[in-house]
């Protein structure tokens, strides 16, 4: 092994037992800044002027000697020599050192003597902490798991959708009644399959009503989309004003059949709502809110039914909405 590769390897292997040496000496734990001092005392030097070849430089003398030169400002220079570090300093010790050698601007803010306030406690904190421990806790210790709906509970829901069921017809729980069967009397007043409907949704009907199971859902959607909504929901009872007869078109002699005859028409005259107030065609069409309510009820049974007469049709149904499931060709027909 040459001279030099022999001082090669010595060289780094003193640095390997160097940066070991560091290493073990660092602390296990990071060390707590301290203050920087409030003022710092920066030693000036004064440097002196170098002059040309041959002639004396301002401020110094042939002779060697310094004199004062009055045209050339004195330059004092801060010292910015790092510091000495001892082999047991430690790096805060050394940052501390280091930045006592700053210089800070004039006019500027001293940000050493700057420290982080710590955040007030909450008087939520201060009254936990002040309470005595024999105060009664008035929280649980875990939020209570939901609990099953009582079998008694279940079993009147479920009777009572039982017996709304035993009571429907038409296949329908929301329409209640009775079921009648083929109904008529001759000369073709006829309905097959008859129901005698006793309510819709909810809603009664003054008096049970003859009719077929078409015209029984037709008057269901027309109660859901319609008569409910226009009313706000308010609606209890609807009063019938016909049903099933077996008479012609306005009782004319020579007429058609009616569409009562053949149990596919009702007419309603008016509606009671929950807080008992009573809503008539005849005396409220037209007539302020509860006329705006009427026409919308008319409105909306246009298209459940095929055929809707109601006030200004004519004078036989100034006081009542007639409504029949006959259907036409060109549409529904309205007035």
């Amino acid at each position: 092994m040459t001279l030099r590769a022999a001082l090669l390897a010595g060289g780094a292997l003193a640095a390997f037992f160097a940066i070991g040496a560091l290493a073990s000496e660092a602390p296990k734990t990071s060390p707590r800044p301290v203050l920087r001092p409030a003022v710092l005392t920066l030693p000036k030097i004064t440097m002196p002027d170098v002059g040309g070849a041959g002639d004396a430089a301002p401020g110094v003398s042939m002779a060697g000697e310094t004199t004062p030169d009055l045209a050339t400002p004195d330059l004092a220079m801060p010292d910015l020599a790092m510091p000495e570090v001892s082999q047991d300093a430690t790096l805060a010790d050394v940052l501390t050192d280091v930045v006592a050698v700053a210089v800070i601007a004039p006019g500027q803010p001293d940000l050493r003597m700057v420290r982080p306030r710590i955040r007030p406690m909450s008087e939520q904190l201060i009254a936990v902490a002040a309470r005595v421990p024999t105060d009664p806790v008035y929280s649980p210790d875990a939020s209570p798991l939901p609990t099953d709906r009582p079998d008694s509970v279940v079993q009147k829901a479920l009777f009572g959708k039982k017996k709304k069921r035993k009571g429907s017809v038409c296949g329908d729980i929301d329409i209640q009644g009775d079921t009648i069967g083929n109904y008529g009397k001759g000369g073709g007043c006829f309905i097959q399959n008859a129901v005698r409907v006793k309510s819709v949704s909810g809603v009664r009907l003054s008096q049970s009503a003859l009719m077929t199971c078409d015209t029984a859902k037709s008057l269901k959607t027309w109660v859901d989309k319609g008569v409910q909504p226009a009313f706000g929901r308010k609606v209890v009872e609807m009063k019938v004003a016909a049903h099933y007869s077996c008479r012609t078109r306005n009782n004319k002699a020579g007429a058609k059949l009616s569409e009562h005859a053949k149990g596919r028409a009702i007419d309603i005259s008016a509606f009671t709502l929950s807080n008992g107030k009573q809503v008539t065609v005849l005396g409220d069409w037209g007539r302020g809110r509860d006329g705006k309510a009427l026409r919308k009820v008319h409105q909306a049974a246009c298209g459940p039914f095929g055929t809707v007469l109601g006030p200004g049709s004519d004078g036989y149904h100034r006081d009542h909405i007639h409504m029949d499931t006959a259907r036409y060709r060109s549409g529904a027909y309205c007035r």
